[in-house]
């Protein structure tokens, strides 16, 4: 019996956030045609370190400059590569980022369009699981750095 080829795949991403009129705001972007509300990500380069990764696709992906605070987690899931026949195991790394300029409008051509949500709206807006676990996990760091 032959067994199906297996890639890996390392991404890292961010949850970018403000205060705004005294409520905490995150940034999603969707994509495939605006019906998956998402955290924005990307492949990490060659010789990059996965915080910089996170820094660079949120900028690239929402338009976003921010600043890296912490780590928050990672997700780990398994996907089909048709082109190449192989099954792929994806780990993404992400990381809380702190607003520091930019604005939305200024997202690249892969994403379809990149906004600001409460937070709570946000949880209920983004559309995987894995990725409400994160935003979930943001919130919980969030609440102890305000107090």
């Amino acid at each position: 019996m032959k067994t199906g080829n297996i890639k890996r795949q390392v991404s890292s991403g961010g949850v970018i956030f403000r205060k705004r009129d005294g409520r905490i705001e995150i940034a999603l972007i969707a994509v495939k045609h605006g019906s998956v509300w998402c955290l924005p990500k990307g492949d990490i380069d060659k010789d990059e370190k996965p915080e910089s990764t996170a820094v660079r696709e949120v900028e690239e992906e929402t338009g976003l400059k921010g600043e890296v605070v912490e780590k928050i987690g990672d997700i780990t899931y398994w996907f089909y590569l048709k082109e190449e026949k192989a099954k792929c195991k994806k780990t993404v790394h992400f990381y809380l980022l702190e607003y520091e300029s930019g604005d939305v409008s200024g997202h690249d051509f892969e994403v379809d369009e990149a906004s600001w949500f409460p937070l709570d709206e946000a949880l209920k807006k983004a559309t995987h699981k894995s990725e409400k676990e994160i935003i979930e996990k943001a919130k919980e760091i969030l609440l102890k750095l305000d107090k």
